[in-house]
């Protein structure tokens, strides 16, 4: 499971949730150089939003394998009242929120989110029960399912991710954290 790589709100430090900005030219670099770190795969999954689409469009295409298959369950959270906003404009509505860790009325509730990426998971594990598949989603999905499987908040760049596995009795595993444009982190089996 990855993130995306760069797109044009996140070269505007605004917070994305499930606005659909796409991909800047280097996201796009970003994702063609990742597919060299991604090796054989039997299915490429995303998110519906344009900037995970593209970024495993991009993958697939490079390694071979498609049509990429969009799993609406991959969105990112919704942000709410924070979507399209940069910190300091969230800082003047909301003084105090991202320092004590609140969130706006319409944020989407983290058991909603870990409900629905796990069933995401679910699903593509499901489609390819024996293979290796690569997820292209967004830092929230990511976070979720680390929290639900039992790591600690960590921060993700673009092409980050976490190797994620299932068990023949159908529980999840977290596999270490990724980054396809850092090779050497990347397990072998990916």
């Amino acid at each position: 499971m990855v993130r995306h790589g760069q797109s044009e709100w996140n070269a505007l430090g605004r917070w994305q949730g499930q606005e659909n900005p796409p991909l800047t030219s280097l996201g796009r670099q970003q994702a063609a150089l990742a597919a060299r770190a991604v090796g054989s795969v039997d299915g490429v999954y995303a998110s519906p939003l344009d900037r995970a689409a593209t970024t495993a469009a991009i993958v697939a295409e490079q390694v071979g394998v498609g049509p990429v298959l969009v799993v609406p369950e991959l969105m990112e959270r919704h942000a709410g009242e924070w979507q399209g906003l940069t910190r300091e404009e969230i800082d003047v509505d909301w003084p105090g929120y991202l320092d004590e860790g609140k969130r706006p009325p319409s944020w989407e509730p983290d058991d909603e989110v870990e409900a629905r990426a796990l069933s995401a998971l679910d699903l593509m594990a499901d489609d390819h029960p024996n293979g290796h598949i690569l997820a292209v989603s967004h830092a929230g999905i990511i976070f979720s399912l680390e929290r639900a499987l039992g790591a600690p908040f960590e921060r993700l760049a673009n092409l980050g991710g976490r190797w994620i596995e299932r068990s023949d009795s159908g529980a999840w595993t977290l596999g270490p954290r990724i980054h396809l444009l850092i090779s050497e982190t990347i397990p072998d089996q990916l």
